[in-house]
């Protein structure tokens, strides 16, 4: 599914250039289960978004989905994102004045569905997550982890080949993180790819392998 050779990047400071990734090479096969673990400043977050195609400064070759994404225009690895990837945020990144129904539709909106379909693909979400009764609440009255819910839904309304989850429990109590984790699992058995950024080596045992970051190297 994903190819990185020498993939490094970096920011131009008065003293030079300061890496935040070095030599990055990483195969992930169809399906996988990653998990990136390191310090904080190790490039995790960095990384994931390299892979989710919304950081373009980079240098090296990415291949994603058989597309050299190195090659490609901006606006081309937008609509790759757009088709392919879901990402779930730490601080869930809801929008507050919408409620849970809007907020799953917004990412069909984006794309030539009909209003019809794309009702009957929310409706089936909500379903699906156990969320139906909550449907026409909005982000605030909703538990910490009830919005996670929503949030991951949100991620996999458009059926993405590949889930991107950054620190996805980090604001969460412990069984409502093993709530997400369990579901996270259960999706990745089904078929979805997930990478996953955490610190939390019982979350990390979820993937079926560990990558370790420090100072943007990919340790041996």
């Amino acid at each position: 599914m994903i190819q990185l050779r020498n993939l490094e990047k970096h920011i131009d400071t008065k003293a030079g250039p300061l890496y935040l990734l070095r030599q990055i090479n990483l195969d992930i096969g169809d399906g996988e289960f990653l998990t990136i673990m390191g310090p904080s400043g190790a490039g995790k977050s960095t990384l994931l978004s390299i892979l989710g195609l919304y950081d373009h400064a980079w240098d090296g070759e990415f291949h994603f989905l058989d597309q050299a994404v190195h090659k490609l225009p901006v606006k081309q690895r937008a609509a790759l994102n757009k088709r392919h990837i879901g990402f779930v945020f730490q601080q869930f990144h809801l929008l507050d004045d919408l409620t849970v129904a809007e907020n799953l539709d917004i990412p069909l909106s984006y794309r030539d569905i009909k209003k019809p379909e794309r009702q009957a693909i929310v409706a089936d979400l909500l379903d699906r997550f156990g969320m139906v009764a909550k449907k026409d609440l909005f982000p605030s009255q909703l538990s910490g982890g009830q919005q996670q819910l929503v949030a991951v839904a949100r991620a996999l309304v458009a059926k993405p080949a590949l889930i991107l989850a950054d620190e996805p429990t980090g604001n969460l109590h412990t069984d409502q993180g093993r709530e997400i984790m369990e579901l996270f699992k259960k999706l990745n058995a089904q078929g979805t790819a997930i990478i996953q950024v955490t610190h939390n080596e019982a979350w990390a045992a979820y993937g079926h392998r560990i990558i370790r970051l420090r100072d943007g190297w990919m340790e041996k």
